[in-house]
């Protein structure tokens, strides 16, 4: 028998030798049988017998069916020659059509491919391109031939690489990808060569192959080492953007870059704003700052000038003896004519008359009920409470940051509604970074560098781990039944009835079906007369590097493709490669997709009961000491439920916070006059009223809300309190330290004196609160949810807290003043002290302080000069900053310190190499199934160079500015390549039970050889209207396999909305977004996709039949988070504009229509909000909706600070604006800084300690850099802003005064309405009078010999 093999062997040999290469001539005719060296491929390998001879003429079916398979051959029936049988062409025809199925929608490129290959079997000149290099014996029906196995095929470099160049970019449609990269191996499309493409083609190790052809490419004129006769082929190779002699079109631009118009770029963003080569903002605010220093230095200048010509006039009077009455007495004081009274004036007066009369008598009447007055402000807040048990607490946050009526929220329920939700994603990021890595020296592939991640055992394990979380199992209540994976995986080819196996998980295992077997396999393989191992290494770089195919080139044989039946692209089971080298990558990726469902749906539930299960085996893995990886993880639900842990565990932060702000309180109020009445002259009661009254307040808000249906948040829960704890303390301390620095006059009862009290310090309070609640109510004109919902909320609970101030605080202040008379204890009522309550009412440490060094120091002529230059520094510094702040919240920042969530962002920031996808959406409108309807949208050939597919095409090419990095899929282009008769996808039955129906490629031809359209003469083919719409359906249905990738199902199924018309209503296009890693990335992903859009949508309402409301918009998840900051910056300054109107309105009309003050409240609330933004820049602050949030909230803190001091000024009656600031400053700003400053400080100094990101950043950070700023612009700018520009003397009091004095009966009142008695006063009385008794009577005496001093030479001391 050896000596038979080797006889026969030599035979062979020496027949192949004899062969001579010669024109006419046939190396291999007739089909022989099955490659008997071939194991199990993807079709069957027949191969040709070996047959030297000439070529045979071609007639009848022959001819015939040469013209069809290749017509380049014809020439003419008899004088037609060829080396290929109907066999032979037949099986050439089977194995062109699963190339055309992806290359027809190239006509130059798939006849380029076919032309060689017919050239091959049955050129009549074969000898003269081909030698046959092995051969065996077939024996088939006990006849044994020899079978050609091996060939050697010379081909011209030129014909090859001008075949190739037409071929390389033709697109897969379904997956935006390269046809190339599922024909050139390993290499991919970016590696691919004309020799690496050929050599593909001929390795019938890839299962397509049915014997091994080895491409020798030479050189025009080289024949070096030619065998003598062999002539390399040298036809003509269309070019892509040339027709075919077939009358076939040229490509298309996605498909041919030589048939691309010229498209200018896009235009590129503009430059930053400058000036002089130096920033424009810069330098805008620099000359801001020059002039504004310049005014006021010219201001000082002429006030100067104007100041020393009067002095001047005064000493010239004093000579010439003016100034002295018919006695030669000096004149002191200017008598104030009505008719110098302004209007004003008057109205001012009028005003603070009636309110403080008005309230006077409101605080006696609660005074003087106290019980029933806190009986009736419980019952009311009680009522409003009782909505509390209704309430609605948003956590989704689209429903808390997307207006309903916005745009992108309007796009995504018109998705959802008509694709369902994107699906969710539970993903895993796995690395080894202590894992060292080898260099593998494959057969195949040559030497190859393999990260220590990617290594056998950690893919074994990573294995075990997807297999653990697949086998996932609980009792759902909701199904009644054990839940698992299937019931709510996404399972994109079979959705009905779904397996295990058919859910869609996405890991490198998948590349070996998630078998142990197939990734231990391995084989030994001979190439190129090498012999070697081959194992999982092999089979891993082919497969990523060529993820869509069904067979790797290895004698492994496995498929590349997932165990459920979809492929694996690189970019979902590897990260952190760079070069397209995924075997150096540094990562591994695991993602489980399910279905997403509405949250009403029972499989919501379901879907969030397995995630749970997931992060608790991923959790618990992690944990594992034997855990090989390190790695970050994630499931859909993490990102709310981190949300929500970190909010229940910041809330004793918060406890902690009003805790301190309570003490703080409690203590601050007390008087302390000694340690005996320690417990009798504590305000701790007092201080745990006024913070109810504020809870009150709250509650009574939230249940107004709640009962109404206005669904609240956490925010609202954080914010709201605290902001109406900052307004409601301020108020606290204004009232009750008014009262402890007032003196009961003679005979008055205690109720009136509190009245009294309440009149003089109401009207400040209204002032501010009523401000702040209108300011709050206009900024519910805000479309983002959040903000809305937060303004209302704030805006009735300050209003409350206002209300029960003047009713429940005022009885309680009531009640504690009864018993402080008494000398009873707080905490034990029935015990009282023998120490009695001093004769001089308390004054405190912070008055006497800011009156006798705070207010002359601050006030003093060099220090008023200073404030005003830094304070105009800092302002125009913080307008430039203002104007480089970010916009933008990124989606760690929402992660408390610590969480998983944080690792996660990491790691897809680091090791993703593809970005989200996102979809252009198509509503209805538009009729697809014209033939100028399917152009409108496609991009193969036939198509319009600017289609909506074209469009996208164009914005890929410039990544850095569209963010768009691969294609869109395309169900149109696909559905026109199934329908094209040159591939197996669409045929009908011809005959049984389903004749004339669909016929799927799987079934053999002799059951459907009948195609669904006709040969089109130019290649273009376009179903008829009738035709789209009866396969289309079929089109979406379609399983896609070996015999027909354009199947739709998976990939199309549910990417086209029909109506029961027939008539398409949706449908979506996917793309890929370029990986964005930050909030200003998304932003600007998502204007640039919907610019492309409305670009589309333009061009195809031009499209015949089109209707005018037609639309295309871009989708994906992100864009309803990121859509706000496209308008946050307009939206902000609404908000703010909003705010700040009312404070001025209000401070106007309160005051009596003071413009000045008005203006002046308003310039330092405007300063206060512009210098917060600007040390927002400073401290890394973005702006966002939460920052918005906070600066409306400065808005109403701001006027704390401010607007108590401008009323206080304004009401002041001292001789010059100087002495106004200071008493205002030491009388107001005293209260302001113990109620407002050092309320707010130590409750937001807890806040440091949160652990959530956002609390820390935009509550204790923003809170902190509000209240400072508060304190500066409130207790130290305006005091001198006012003491320079404030407003001046109110002369129809003044006026009054003057009557007064004339008239002893209007004393009381005047004083009591427009200025009260401080404890300085009261000692300057006593000294004026007497020590007994006697000095209380003479009160209206003292009170008139001070006000005398008000009238002297009043204008003369104004300018100062």
């Amino acid at each position: 028998m050896i000596r038979f093999g080797a006889l026969i062997t030599l035979l062979a040999c020496v027949m192949l030798s004899e062969a001579q290469h010669q024109p006419g001539y046939c190396a291999f005719y007739e089909e022989c049988g099955r490659n008997p060296s071939l194991g199990e491929t993807l079709i069957p390998p027949i191969v040709p017998c070996l047959n030297y001879g000439p070529a045979r003429a071609l007639t009848g079916e022959h001819y015939k069916k040469l013209q069809e398979v290749c017509p380049i051959l014809d020439r003419g029936e008899g004088n037609t020659y060829a080396c290929c049988s109907i066999k032979q062409m037949t099986s050439l025809q089977r194995s062109l059509t699963m190339s055309r199925a992806v290359l027809n929608r190239c006509p130059s490129c798939a006849e380029n491919f076919a032309h060689l290959h017919c050239i091959n079997t049955c050129s009549p000149n074969q000898t003269q391109t081909v030698n046959v290099t092995k051969v065996m014996n077939i024996t088939e029906l006990g006849v044994t031939r020899e079978a050609v196995v091996g060939y050697q095929a010379y081909v011209s470099t030129t014909f090859a690489e001008n075949a190739f160049q037409s071929c390389k970019n033709v697109r897969i449609p379904a997956t935006g990808g390269f046809a190339i990269a599922t024909m050139c191996g390993r290499f991919g499309a970016k590696l691919c060569t004309a020799q690496r493409w050929y050599d593909f083609q001929g390795d019938s190790s890839n299962g397509l192959a049915p014997l091994d052809i080895d491409f020798r490419m030479i050189k025009p004129g080289d024949t070096t080492g030619l065998p003598k006769g062999v002539v390399p082929y040298n036809g003509q190779a269309l070019k892509c953007n040339e027709n075919t002699p077939s009358g076939g079109q040229a490509c298309s631009c996605q498909d041919c870059q030589e048939a691309c118009p010229l498209v200018p770029p896009p235009l590129p963003p503009p430059p930053p704003f400058r000036l002089f080569g130096i920033d424009g903002f810069f330098v805008i605010s620099i000359i801001l700052l020059c002039l504004l220093i310049f005014s006021f230095l010219l201001f000082l200048i002429v006030s100067c000038l104007i100041q020393s010509q009067k002095g001047k006039n005064e000493e010239k009077g004093k000579k010439t003896g003016k100034g002295k009455d018919q006695n030669s007495n000096p004149v002191t004081q200017r008598v104030i004519h009505p008719s110098e009274v302004a209007c004003t004036d008057k109205i001012s007066l009028a005003a603070q008359t009636f309110l403080g009369s008005l309230f006077q008598a409101w605080g006696t009447l609660m005074a003087s009920y106290p019980s029933l007055v806190l009986l009736v402000s419980a019952a009311v807040v009680v009522a409003f409470s009782v909505g509390l048990k209704s309430i609605e607490l948003t956590t989704d946050p689209v429903e808390l940051w997307s207006a309903p009526k916005s745009q992108a929220r309007q796009e995504k329920d018109f998705h959802d509604k008509h694709f369902t939700p994107f699906f969710r994603t539970n993903q895993l990021i796995l690395t080894a970074p202590d894992r060292k890595g080898h260099i593998y020296n494959s057969l195949l592939f040559g030497l190859q560098n393999f990260s220590g991640i990617i290594s056998k055992d950690l893919i074994i394990e990573l294995l075990e781990l997807q297999k653990k979380i697949q086998k996932i199992e609980f009792w759902s209540e909701d199904l009644n039944r054990t839940a698992n994976l299937k019931d709510i995986c996404y399972a994109p080819l079979n959705p009905s009835n779904p397996s295990l196996t058919d859910c869609a998980v996405n890991s490198l295992p998948q590349y070996f079906q998630n078998s142990l077997e197939n990734i231990n396999a391995k084989v030994n393989m001979t190439e190129l007369g090498e012999t070697k191992e081959v194992d999982w290494r092999d089979h891993l770089i082919y497969c990523l590097n060529s993820p869509l195919s069904f067979k790797d080139i290895t004698d492994l044989g496995m498929s590349c493709m997932a165990d459920y039946g979809g492929p694996v692209f690189s970019f979902l089971a590897v990260g952190g490669y760079k070069d397209d080298e995924y075997t150096n990558a540094e990562a591994l990726i695991m993602t489980f997709s399910l279905n997403n469902y509405a949250r009403d749906n029972p499989k919501f539930k379901v879907a969030l009961q397995w995630e749970k299960e997931f992060l608790k085996i991923v959790q618990d893995y992690q944990k594992n000491p034997a855990t090989n990886f390190t790695f970050a993880y994630m499931a859909e639900r993490s990102l709310e439920d981190e949300i929500n842990r970190t909010t229940a565990e910041d809330i004793p932060i918060f406890m902690i916070s009003y805790a301190v702000i309570f003490v703080y309180i409690a203590v601050a109020l007390g008087e302390y006059s000694s340690w005996r009445r320690i417990l009798v002259d504590s305000k701790f009661l007092v201080g745990l009223g006024g913070i109810l009254v504020v809870g009150c307040s709250v509650l009574a808000s939230m249940g107004f809300y709640s009962w109404i249906g206005i669904p609240s948040s956490l925010i609202i829960l954080q914010v709201v309190p605290f902001l109406v704890l900052a307004v409601g303390a301020d108020n606290i301390f204004i009232f009750v330290l008014e009262y402890q620095r007032d003196v009961r006059k003679p005979g008055e009862k205690r109720e009136e004196q509190i009245g009294r009290v309440l009149g003089h310090v109401a009207p400040s309070m209204l002032l501010c609160s009523l401000s702040e609640s209108v300011c709050f109510f206009l900024g519910a004109l805000s479309t983002m949810p959040a903000v809305k919902s937060f303004a209302l909320y704030a805006a009735l609970a300050v209003l409350m807290d206002f209300v029960l101030q003047m009713t429940a605080f005022v009885a309680l202040l009531s009640l504690d003043a009864r018993r402080q008379d008494s000398n009873r204890c707080e905490l034990l009522c029935c015990v009282s002290v023998s120490k009695q309550r001093p004769n001089k009412p308390n004054e405190g440490f912070l008055l006497p302080f800011m009156r006798k060094y705070y207010a002359p120091a601050l006030l003093h002529g060099f220090t008023r000069i200073i404030v005003m230059l830094v304070f105009i520094f800092m302002f125009c510094a913080s307008i430039f900053l203002m104007l480089n702040v970010k916009v933008g919240l990124d989606q760690e920042l929402a992660m408390p310190k610590g969480s998983y969530m944080l690792d996660y962002f990491h790691y897809l920031y680091k090791y993703f190499e593809v970005g989200v996808p996102v979809y252009f959406v198509t509503k209805k409108g538009f009729n697809f199934a014209t033939v100028e309807g399917m152009n409108g949208v496609c991009s193969s050939v036939g198509c319009d160079q600017f289609s909506m597919t074209q469009k996208i095409q164009y914005a890929t090419n410039y990544p850095d500015r569209s963010y768009l990095a691969i294609p869109a899929n395309s169900w149109v282009d696909d559905f026109i390549d199934w329908l094209n008769p040159g591939s197996r996808c669409c045929r009908l039955y011809s005959f049984g039970p389903n004749a004339g129906k669909f016929c799927p490629a799987n079934i053999s031809s002799l059951l459907c050889p009948n195609k669904c359209l006709p040969r089109s003469a130019d290649g273009v083919i376009r179903p008829s209207v009738e035709q789209f719409n009866h396969f289309l359906p079929d089109f979406l249905g379609n399983r896609p396999d070996l015999q027909c990738s354009k199947g739709g199902l998976g990939a199309y199924d549910t990417s086209v909305v029909i109506d029961d018309s027939g008539e398409i209503i949706a449908s979506r296009f996917m793309a890929y977004h370029v990986p964005l890693t930050n909030s200003q990335e998304f932003t600007a992903a998502l204007l640039k996709a919907r610019e492309l859009a409305d670009h589309i949508t333009l061009g195809m309402r031009n499209i015949t039949g089109t209707s005018p409301d037609f639309e295309v918009f871009p989708y994906t998840v992100t864009y309803v988070f990121y859509e706000q900051y496209l308008t946050i910056v307009s939206e902000g300054l609404f908000n703010i504009a909003l705010c700040l109107l009312p404070t001025f309105v209000v401070c106007c009309l309160l005051l009596g229509l003071d413009l000045r003050s008005g203006l002046l409240n308003l310039l330092t609330i405007i300063m206060i909000v512009v210098d917060t933004v600007g040390v927002m820049t400073l401290w890394s602050i973005d702006y966002n909706a939460v920052a918005l949030i906070n600066l409306v909230t400065a808005v109403g803190i701001s006027v704390e600070f401010v607007s108590h001091m401008t009323r206080s000024f304004a009401l002041s009656i001292k001789l010059t604006r100087v002495e106004r600031a200071k008493e205002a400053t030491a009388k107001m700003g005293s209260a302001v800084f113990a109620g407002v400053a050092m309320t707010n400080l130590p409750g937001i100094l807890v806040l440091a300690f949160a652990k959530a990101q956002l609390i820390q950043i935009f509550f204790f950070r923003l809170n902190l850099v509000i209240t400072l700023l508060g304190i500066a612009h409130g207790l130290i700018f305006l005091p001198v802003l006012l003491s320079y520009f404030g407003p001046g003397v109110n002369k129809a009091v003044l006026l009054q005064l003057q009557e007064a004095n004339k008239n002893p009966a209007m004393r009381n009142g005047t004083r009591e309405v427009y200025d009260n008695i401080s404890y300085e006063e009261h000692e300057m009385q006593q000294t004026a009078g007497s020590s007994t008794k006697r000095a209380h009577s003479d009160d209206s005496t003292s009170s008139q010999r001070m006000k005398q001093d008000t009238f002297k030479s009043t204008d003369k001391k104004e300018k100062k």
